[in-house]
């Protein structure tokens, strides 16, 4: 009776220290959530960098700028650690614009070790090459444009001249070679290739794919017949039926290079295939280690675009212990600040 006695006290003991350390722990938790960090304000001085700035919105408090400093920081830590899997990911309008600068200065610094982006990126990044693109209004006359054979793309103008007829003219003969030898290719062999092809090109230094390719950057895109680009090859495949993209290859090489690697981190531009093939081969290793998405869209509808990172925390795609942040916002105006202010603080 008296050693019964003595285990049922030892067991409610027990029970008591059980119960009270996760409420230790919990009371920690909320503790450093109440932190007291006191707001400041933004003194802008004559001379001020970017980066200085982004550290005075980061002691701001609120409201989009705060996300945006710790999102800097964030991209700062990823680009630095050492075994970390760098992607990019990004849709195709970006490269219509000047910010397909930011994109290029980016893997020159060797900020970016993998590209999974949409058919358009290769379109205009071609297609800049050969042919200006021109500053245009989102409020123009859209059959004035047409009447003219001027497409709009925001407020970006492109010329059918400087666009399909372009691809047309100087991709379609590069199919020849790069096809000679193999009638098998990936998206990302093939998109190397043309990056080679583009040495004796004016202009070249300011191509993605030809930055990606002297760098060594794979470039995936696994929706590559839509665009002008897959177009090109559709074209190709009507007298050569023996031609085939392997898009296994790609695959196969997402998954070896996400699952040997010690961390992963991705800075996610929009959304669409190329931010869901991102989060969707980092799951098989449980998920991104560093995380940024730059989002105009919102999450109420379910979209893929809208939805924010703690979903992708849902799905194992994305760690719940990983340094992550959201940034609402135009990436034509977040990515040039976030890419300035690490570019000042690690080259």
């Amino acid at each position: 009776m008296c050693e019964h006695s003595e285990l049922t006290e030892m067991v409610a003991k027990k029970s008591v220290v059980e119960t009270v350390a996760p409420a230790a722990e919990d009371k920690q938790k909320v503790k450093k959530q109440l932190e007291k960090i006191p707001v400041k304000d933004i003194k802008v001085t004559k001379g001020m960098t970017v980066d200085e700035m982004l550290q005075a919105m980061g002691r701001s408090g609120g409201f989009t700028s705060q996300k945006l400093a710790d999102a800097t920081d964030i991209a700062e830590k990823m680009i630095t650690k050492q075994g970390c899997l760098r992607i990019l990911s990004f849709p195709a309008c970006l490269m219509a614009t000047g910010t397909r600068g930011v994109l290029v200065d980016m893997v020159k610094n060797h900020m970016v070790d993998l590209i999974i982006t949409t058919c358009g990126c290769l379109d205009h990044d071609l297609s800049r090459l050969y042919a200006a693109y021109y500053k245009g209004e989102f409020l123009m006359d859209d059959k004035m444009l047409r009447d003219n054979e001027v497409s709009r793309l925001g407020n970006v103008l492109v010329p059918d001249e400087c666009y399909g007829l372009v691809l047309e003219d100087k991709v379609l003969p590069m199919f020849d070679e790069i096809f000679a030898e193999t009638q098998s290719l990936s998206t990302h062999e093939i998109i190397d290739k043309v990056g080679e092809k583009l040495e004796k090109v004016k202009g070249h230094e300011d191509s993605l794919l030809w930055n990606a390719h002297v760098n060594h950057i794979p470039i995936v895109v696994p929706g590559i017949t839509d665009g002008s680009f897959g177009c090109q090859l559709w074209m190709y495949y009507q007298t050569h039926r023996k031609l085939r993209i392997d898009l296994f290859a790609d695959e196969q090489m997402l998954s070896e290079m996400t699952n040997e690697a010690k961390y992963t981190g991705a800075i996610i531009i929009g959304g669409g295939i190329s931010k869901h093939h991102v989060i969707w081969w980092n799951q098989f290793r449980g998920g991104l280690d560093y995380c940024i998405y730059l989002t105009t869209a919102e999450e109420y509808d379910g979209s893929l675009s809208g939805a924010r990172i703690r979903e992708a925390v849902s799905w194992g795609k994305v760690k719940s212990t990983a340094k992550k942040m959201t940034v609402e916002g135009d990436a034509t105006i977040t990515l040039p600040l976030i890419y300035a202010g690490v570019a000042n603080r690690i080259l």
